[in-house]
């Protein structure tokens, strides 16, 4: 199987690794500073097409990198969400990051638990961490949505090792217990 056959759907969404029509989405997205603000800040739209293809680079070379969301209703890029672990991160991480205007529907809480699901099943990952600022309180509510919790005090690698995060995250025992509990209550 291809890197580019890798697809998860979900009620609302579709998963699938960054192609080259997402690059606009991207780029506003990236160029909005109340979004890109706990993720690496506002980028001018150069910049931004170097951190596109750095994903695009880590699902070619890592076979894993952030997924492109799309949204089924519209076919529209609403963001990026999914594993990541560039060299010196502090662990297995799943991330998300959506465009302002569909915040609140729930979509990354939606999109990071399928992308869950699919590094434990797939990559074969024990922890799934969620990388998050102190003052980031809407990440930590999907990282609670999600069953994780606050782990410990962290650091990212250069550039951003200057900045507070803290690590979020739970073991893949806890993520498949808690979904069979769930499951079993339906």
């Amino acid at each position: 199987m291809s890197i580019f056959d890798v697809r998860l759907e979900t009620e609302r969404l579709v998963l699938r690794p960054t192609s080259s029509e997402d690059f606009e989405g991207w780029a506003a997205f990236m160029g909005d500073a109340q979004a890109a603000h706990h993720i690496g800040g506002q980028q001018p739209r150069a910049v931004a097409w170097r951190g596109f293809l750095s994903m695009a680079g880590a699902w070619q070379i890592q076979g894993f990198a952030m997924f492109s969301v799309i949204e089924k209703s519209s076919s529209r890029w609403v963001g990026r969400l999914g594993p990541w672990m560039p060299e010196g991160w502090p662990g297995t991480e799943v991330g998300w990051g959506i465009v302002r205007e569909a915040w609140g529907k729930g979509y990354a809480t939606e999109g990071a638990a399928a992308a869950i699901d699919w590094a434990f099943e797939h990559l074969g990952w024990t922890e799934v961490i969620h990388t998050i600022a102190p003052d980031n309180l809407a990440s930590q509510g999907v990282a609670r949505k999600l069953g994780s919790r606050n782990l410990r005090a962290g650091r990212l690698p250069a550039p951003f090792e200057h900045l507070p995060i803290d690590i979020w995250g739970q073991s893949r025992e806890e993520w498949f217990a808690r979904r069979a509990h769930e499951e079993a209550s339906r």
